[in-house]
């Protein structure tokens, strides 16, 4: 999940594999997870999450305060491209999270009822000219050209809690509460410089990235080096590759070779990087590290790349999200598992689904600390006071607080042949680490729209 917020995309299907698709069918797919908060019985279902009370719960509201607010029902608007990638991660995710709510009450009493946004790739503005009609706000969702429905949004001052962000000009725009730290800050100088100086260090004078060329990960990898050389790197090889795909990656790595890389960032798909490394591993060249990204992170990753596993040192920085493969060591993270293997066992957990989750939670907590008075202004700045969100327990503390901090720790994976595993990166908070100073970027990356931008405000917001 590497996006402005994870998380790098290629245009066409790898680009997709960055913003984030979810959703069950097409646009209009709309879940309740068929659940009737009225009923005694699933009243009586808790509403806590990890360390967070009643996050859920019945209640006695009456009134229409806002739209997409009635005495019965919230509509939640779920942005993602399944249309075009097939993959339900976030529409996976409004389901269970829905199910588990409206059982334990709803939101004081009133069911959440989520609508999937299919954007199909690029129909992002029309997609978003329909949640302003009829959604109360945007929860757990993302697409990769998520940039073309920005204005559209602050225009209808519509909030949104992503579970992932793409382009710069949606990443920490106005009325979003974004998980995944500010903008202007790199989100992985922790782990290059854990990678540069503590775990590799003979790799620092030999490190090379690769992108896939489309606009959006053009700008991460921009950012990437920056970061790099930041964190000590000297970057002996830059590339891109076609974003509709490689038939050959020999070139490439013959390229690699040549240039003596030790450390590689890959910012694109992780199945052109399985195809990579294969050929890497057939010309007997090992390097000392591979940024795989965290999009790569889950067993599709493990089973493209096969034999090379064995060979080449994939590690994939996860931004202070839980791993999976740790559930049993964090109840949040155990109660995420067996709530999907309730509400939709055939679904598969990803990290976008995760963070989707914890965004379905701090929405619903904000939404029932409003009580009947449900209003677009009060769920925002009542999720916009957390200082150190964690999701219950699912991600390391992060300030939503102020609009742009940056992410305090990070966590690093590495594929092994029996599967995805921590590395030995030292964490000193938990399964984190959080000891790095934030380094904010120089570059030039364009910015987030703002309220401003749109002559608004928040004294618009009702």
């Amino acid at each position: 999940m590497r996006v402005h917020a994870l998380p790098a995309v290629l245009a066409v299907t790898a680009l997709l594999a960055v913003a984030g698709c979810g959703g069950h069918s097409g646009s209009g797919d709309t879940s309740d997870g068929g659940a009737t908060p009225t009923k005694a019985a699933e009243q009586a279902a808790s509403g806590d999450f990890g360390d967070l009370k009643k996050v859920c719960g019945p209640g006695t509201a009456k009134s229409a305060p806002a739209q997409g607010v009635t005495a019965d029902s919230i509509d939640i608007g779920v942005f993602s491209d399944v249309g075009f990638t097939k993959n339900s991660e976030f529409a996976d995710t409004a389901k269970v999270f829905t199910s588990w709510c409206n059982a334990a009450g709803g939101i004081n009493g009133r069911r959440l009822v989520a609508t999937t946004r299919d954007t199909k790739l690029t129909q992002v503005r029309q997609q978003m000219l329909d949640a302003c009609k009829q959604d109360f706000a945007l929860v757990g969702g993302g697409a990769a050209l998520d940039a073309l429905g920005v204005q559209d949004r602050l225009n209808c001052l519509l909030p949104d809690f992503p579970a992932q962000v793409s382009q710069i000009q949606n990443n920490g725009s106005g009325l979003q509460l974004n998980e995944t730290g500010g903008a202007s800050y790199a989100r992985y100088e922790g782990y290059y410089s854990w990678v540069l100086k503590q775990g590799y260090p003979a790799s620092a004078a030999h490190v090379g990235t690769i992108g896939g060329d489309s606009p959006v990960t053009k700008v991460i990898n921009a950012e990437s080096q920056e970061t790099l050389q930041a964190s000590g790197a000297k970057i002996v090889y830059k590339d891109l590759y076609p974003a509709g795909g490689v038939s050959d990656w020999t070139p490439y790595a013959q390229s690699i070779k040549s240039k003596g890389v030790k450390g590689l960032v890959f910012n694109g798909d992780f199945a052109s990087l399985a195809k990579l490394e294969q050929v890497l591993t057939g010309m007997n060249y090992r390097l000392d590290w591979i940024d795989a990204n965290n999009n790569a992170y889950g067993p599709a990753f493990l089973q493209l790349a096969g034999k090379s596993l064995a060979v080449q040192n994939n590690l994939a920085d996860l931004g202070g999200v839980h791993p999976l493969e740790k559930a049993a060591d964090n109840p949040a993270t155990g109660q995420l598992v067996a709530l999907f293997k309730k509400y939709d066992p055939n679904a598969q957990i990803t990290m976008p689904g995760i963070r989707g989750f914890a965004a379905w939670l701090l929405f619903a907590k904000a939404a029932s600390s409003c009580g009947d008075d449900l209003t677009r202004k009060c769920v925002y700045e009542a999720a916009a006071k957390e200082n150190a969100w964690t999701g219950g327990g699912l991600l390391a503390p992060v300030d939503l607080s102020q609009q742009d901090a940056p992410l305090k720790c990070f966590n690093v994976e590495q594929a092994t042949p029996k599967g995805w595993q921590p590395a030995a990166f030292e964490p000193d908070n938990g399964a984190y680490r959080c000891d790095t100073p934030p380094y904010k970027l120089k570059g030039s990356y364009g910015k987030p729209l703002t309220l401003a931008d749109v002559g608004k405000s928040m004294s618009d917001v009702k």
